[in-house]
């Protein structure tokens, strides 16, 4: 019959696994949790099970809401809001893990961490320029036929990166730099490992990129001939759990590598510097190219899928514009964010990710448990607005010195200090969303009961009538 769907091999759920992982498992994925096995040190086992649930369990839900509500990308998460409040929540996710922040870090990261060391000091500039050019360039060409990423990123570009971080785990493990349990905690994480390593799972984006990327997961789904919403939702669904169980193993292993390099290595600046050091001190300048090819690679497969996500939903929503207009438009925006700067990429990112993230996992949550109260837009609205409230407060305190630092600012901090329970772990969101949810369930239960009344007054009255 030629409406019969296909039924998908073990082959091709390891390849839409394999693109998927490969499109969530960037820059950030890479040196943020190295970085943090650093500041833990003997805590790593404390901090990682809180980056865990940021980085590993809150995209695994951004999936699995994706393949519950069967949405085909962001726009849909958000449509119990409204059409106006999904397409601006679409503009900001995709605009914060695309071309003004996430994107560019892809190519910064890739230079800075892996071939920065070998350029001289004076000729950096240019490097990134030339760098980020190619880089970016690359991206547009895979990325320019839809159907044809699952195959360039799931069959090509993933396996060639698990090979290298495989050899560097290899090298880490059977020769280890020290003890985890017995290395220099930080400040921070003497009695805060978990909260800090929860915030930490922040910087990942993974759970924006999650709702962002499910309109290039449904597209590559769709082309290996599953067409029924049902049937994508099952392999995409399926698909999350192995590429997240996956990438929660080299979480786990990169924290626990960060703990152990401090019995030869004080804590680094940041967790490209951490994983510069390891390489080299197991491999020396060969160590560099290893890196370098490492880190080129894993942050290639994350801009395609996010250049690719940026270009579909913009094209859907906006179809007079077409695919390879838009790919092309966040493709050349990113080049030119990238030659900013990492330092000024992240300095101004994380505000935005202090305001999106809270409402990301509050939507998700939502999406995941919708089918519950019927997806009523109520219980949408209470959680959203009761949470955006102390996200904004967030958002100004993360700020760079010329925001955080100015009157308004500092009055905004001292507010949220005096007034937010759990502020001063950046969990302030957490009650208002809980209250915000417990009205919202209220308030749906009680137009049930009215509906319910309803009903049976009006079968009651023609009973009455014989």
């Amino acid at each position: 019959m030629l409406n019969e769907e296909r039924k998908l091999t073990k082959r091709d759920y390891v390849v839409v696994s394999s693109m998927l992982f490969a499109l969530f498992f960037g820059a950030g994925n890479l040196i943020f949790p190295l970085h943090l096995g650093q500041l833990a040190g003997g805590h790593w086992v404390t901090a990682a099970v809180g980056f865990l649930v940021t980085g590993v369990l809150l995209p695994l839900l951004s999936v699995l809401a994706i393949s519950i509500t069967r949405s085909e990308g962001v726009y849909d998460i958000g449509r119990p809001l409204g059409t106006v409040f999904a397409l601006v929540f679409m503009v900001l996710i995709h605009g914060t893990i695309g071309p003004l922040f996430g994107t560019p870090r892809t190519a910064t990261v890739s230079y800075t961490v892996g071939l920065a060391p070998l350029v001289p000091a004076r000729f950096q500039t240019l490097g990134l320029l030339v760098f980020s050019a190619v880089f970016f360039g690359l991206a547009l060409f895979f990325a320019l036929e839809q159907t044809k990423i699952v195959s360039n990123v799931g069959k090509l570009l993933n396996p060639l990166f698990l090979l290298l971080l495989a050899f560097v785990f290899f090298l880490a493990f059977s020769n280890p730099m020290g003890h985890a349990a017995t290395q220099h905690v930080t400040a921070a994480y003497t009695s805060g490992a978990f909260t800090n390593g929860f915030l930490q799972g922040y910087n990942t984006m993974d759970a924006l990129a999650g709702l962002a990327f499910g309109v290039t997961v449904v597209t590559a789904v769709r082309s290996l001939g599953k067409k029924s919403p049902n049937g994508i939702a099952l392999v995409t669904a399926r698909a999350g759990v192995f590429s997240m169980g996956l990438e929660a193993l080299i979480y786990v292993g990169l924290i626990f590598v960060g703990a152990m390099s401090l019995g030869k290595f004080k804590v680094s600046a940041n967790g490209g510097v951490a994983f510069d050091q390891v390489v080299n001190h197991y491999l020396g300048v060969a160590g560099q190219a290893v890196l370098a090819a490492l880190i080129t690679v894993t942050c290639l497969t994350t801009a395609i899928g996010l250049v690719a996500a940026f270009a579909q939903d913009f094209h859907k929503h906006f179809p007079k514009v077409s695919y390879r207009a838009w790919l092309t438009f966040t493709t050349l925006a990113s080049f030119l964010v990238a030659n900013v700067g990492l330092n000024q990429i992240i300095a101004w990112s994380t505000p935005m990710l202090m305001f999106l993230y809270p409402l990301a996992m509050v939507l998700i949550l939502l999406s995941v448990f919708s089918p519950l109260f019927k997806r009523d837009s109520v219980v949408y609205a209470f959680v959203v607005v009761f949470t955006c409230v102390p996200a904004v407060f967030d958002m100004v305190a993360a700020f760079p010195a010329v925001v955080s630092q100015s009157s308004f600012g500092k009055a905004m901090t001292s507010f949220q200090q005096g007034f937010f329970p759990l502020a001063k772990y950046g969990m302030d969101w957490l009650v208002p969303a809980l209250v915000g949810a417990v009205l919202g369930l209220a308030v749906h239960a009680y137009k049930r009961y009215e509906a319910r009344s309803s009903e049976h007054v009006t079968n009651v009255a023609p009973q009455q009538n014989k």
